[in-house]
């Protein structure tokens, strides 16, 4: 795990749990590898405005297909779309596979806006991987909210519009 995680899990996260697993890229391999453990399982995208400007880190309950087209007026942002793996590394310092709550550290200068699903702050817990798609951590509601005192990012909290 990546070094200044493993400090602020050890120092400030209170009570998570950690479990490892084989690489999962998609819910779909996240629901065969990851061993069952407390906490909402979520869906992370990473997403960009149509001028490149705004970048978004989307966080919704697994299960939930989201309307980008909706969500871009909610914010408001135009034309949502899946950012580019460079973005991603550019902005987020992970590759594709591994976009979690936790790669938030990587962005100091404060660039990505967290838009979370009112279910996902709901949570008494969520599951995040931690900055590798190898393993799954189960962090509480208060651990997260300590982690994004520690980031210095608010998050957005709205019911994320959904594709029935």
């Amino acid at each position: 795990m990546h070094n200044i995680l493993s400090r602020w899990l050890a120092s400030s996260a209170g009570e998570y749990t950690l479990v490892e697993h084989p690489a999962v890229h998609t819910i779909n391999e996240a629901l065969m590898h990851v061993p069952p453990m407390a906490g909402l399982m979520v869906k992370n995208l990473f997403v960009r405005d149509d001028k490149g400007r705004r970048h978004f880190l989307v966080i919704v309950p697994f299960d939930k297909r989201i309307d980008l087209a909706a969500l871009g007026r909610l914010l408001p942002a135009t034309k949502l779309s899946m950012a580019s793996p460079e973005r991603l590394l550019q902005h987020l310092g992970i590759t594709p596979g591994a976009v979690s709550l936790f790669a938030l550290l990587h962005d100091s200068a404060n660039a990505v806006e967290l838009v979370l699903d009112q279910a996902v702050w709901d949570a008494d817990a969520v599951q995040a991987h931690p900055l590798r798609n190898t393993a799954t951590v189960a962090l509480s509601h208060a651990g997260m909210h300590r982690f994004l005192a520690h980031t210095g990012h608010v998050p957005r909290i709205v019911a994320i519009p959904s594709i029935n």
